[in-house]
């Protein structure tokens, strides 16, 4: 039987799991799964994985929703990368987008103030990923040659402060805001177009839900901008006394 994995691609760990799929030639049917709509919550998907979280991965009967560590030595300093990843870059990113732009869509209210907190995290994770991760002279994490299942987790985290296509229309980040987060660390651009290069051209394929996503909304932007000065030319002015 093929391989199906259980995607939304709006969700940064499905997309690194998808190109991960197709760079390394492994045959696989992508079943869609619609967070937005909140399909991962079923109790049909629970049979996939009772945790209700994406991506999930079934083979025949045997199903997997978790990693778990190896033993061999270039897996665990991979899964320590994915580790970190959890507990600092992740903290930050999504808290981050979730209230600065995200919550309203889902009826949530924004919250400045964890989106503050947020920030730092991320401008903290960003720094250690830049000094730490990818210190040595390879192009990707680790010093390595080739890019991992690390590589593209983490990009596919960073990818996520270009724009969130839920509703097609709304940004994440401005372009001020993302040259003040990303900007300064030069070596975490270049290692994101390093593993979208290597990655050519399923990185753009997965990714094009978000590249689209930007530019409906820069057209949205536009049109409610001219919207916005024909009304005001065709507002009646009023005499003063």
């Amino acid at each position: 039987m093929k391989l199906k994995v259980y995607a939304d691609r709006m969700s940064q760990p499905c997309r690194a799991v998808i190109i991960f799929c197709k760079v390394n030639g492994i045959d696989y049917e992508e079943i869609k799964v619609h967070i937005s709509k909140g399909q991962h919550l079923t109790p049909e998907f629970a049979e996939i994985n009772p945790m209700k979280q994406l991506p999930a991965i079934a083979d025949g009967r045997f199903k997997l929703f978790e990693r778990y560590p190896a033993d061999v030595f270039k897996r665990s300093k991979i899964h320590s990368v994915l580790d970190w990843h959890h507990s600092n870059l992740r903290r930050g990113a999504a808290p981050y987008v979730f209230n600065t732009t995200i919550a309203p869509i889902l009826g949530r209210p924004l919250n400045p103030q964890v989106a503050a907190e947020a920030e730092i995290i991320l401008s903290s994770s960003l720094s250690k990923l830049e000094s730490f991760w990818l210190k040595g002279n390879g192009r990707f994490l680790l010093g390595r040659n080739q890019p991992s299942i690390a590589d593209l987790s983490l990009v596919c985290e960073l990818m996520q402060l270009e724009c969130f296509p839920l509703t097609y229309t709304t940004p994440v980040l401005d372009e001020k805001d993302r040259t003040r987060l990303l900007g300064p660390h030069k070596k975490v651009q270049q290692w994101i177009e390093n593993t979208r290069n290597a990655t050519s051209p399923h990185f753009d394929e997965v990714h094009r839900v978000i590249m689209l996503a930007k530019e409906r909304q820069q057209h949205q932007r536009l049109k409610a901008a001219k919207n916005e000065g024909g009304s005001n030319m065709k507002r009646p002015l009023v005499s003063r006394m």
